[in-house]
């Protein structure tokens, strides 16, 4: 092997490295601290720093890097979200985006959802820096957006006050028991009739998909992992009754998106 070519795998090595080190910090790495530091927990104790600090988000909020982490399949997942919206009567009623999530979906959603007739977005997440950065991407919709700061697994919103739901990546970074209050809430905000979007990750069909996603899920998400099977969103739906479920699956089962319709 030429000397540019060990030097070029050994970069490679070191990228890599370093930005799985910068990640494992920003995330479950800071729990880990957290965790042993004294003071009282808080609900805002489960939130990784890269949800929190004004100055990560904008680092990593880029959409390349969005779109690797979810190994290229964020566009077809928002894609999905936004075509149910747009095929949907929302004359005069609110849609909910329940907490902010990187990328483009909520400027998505937001355009479809007003393109479908919808009155109103509400915005809602527990840390104020994530709704600062969402609005400065909604510019165009200002007086349009409600931004609200919020608890996913207890929020101050009426029951049966939006008709529309949408929760993108938030349930794998709950906490098990925070899981099903969330799934709890989203529920009783809607009016009947009312749809729950919901993306997330899934149990992969290959085996070596599997064997990877397990791997990522154990180092920076070890909450994730109980989506495969415990905390599978459409059982733990349906647990509740009340719902009709419907499941996507994307890229050999690793991504989901369920659509669930309040009965």
């Amino acid at each position: 092997m030429k000397s540019w070519e060990v030097y070029s795998v050994f970069a490679l090595f070191f990228l890599l490295t370093s930005i799985g080190l910068f990640f494992f910090i920003a995330t479950r790495g800071t729990l880990l601290v957290r965790a042993l530091s004294p003071g009282s927990a808080s609900e805002k104790s489960h939130v990784y720093p890269i949800y929190s600090n004004m100055w990560l988000i904008k680092l990593v909020d880029f959409q390349p890097i969005i779109a690797a982490i979810l190994l290229f399949q964020y566009r077809g997942l928002v894609s999905k979200i936004v075509s149910e919206l747009e095929h949907s009567d929302l004359r005069n009623k609110k849609v909910l985006i329940t907490s902010c999530a990187f990328g483009n979906v909520i400027p998505r959603v937001v355009q479809a959802s007003l393109d479908a007739g919808a009155e109103r977005i509400l915005i809602a997440d527990i840390i104020q820096n994530e709704l600062i950065h969402a609005s400065s991407k909604l510019g165009k919709f200002s007086g349009k957006v409600d931004f609200i700061e919020d608890n996913a697994t207890a929020m101050k919103q009426a029951d049966g006050v939006v008709d529309v739901n949408v929760i993108f990546f938030l349930l794998h970074e709950l906490p098990h028991h925070l899981k099903m209050k969330a799934l709890s809430e989203a529920g009783r905000m809607l009016s009947p009739g009312g749809k729950l979007f919901l993306a997330e990750f899934h149990r992969p069909e290959l085996r070596v998909l599997r064997a990877l996603s397990w791997t990522y899920f154990k180092v920076f998400e070890p909450l994730g992992l109980a989506l495969w099977d415990t905390h599978d969103p459409v059982l733990c739906l349906e647990k509740m009754e009340g719902w009709t479920c419907e499941r996507t699956t994307y890229l050999f089962g690793n991504f989901q998106i369920v659509v669930a319709t309040k009965q």
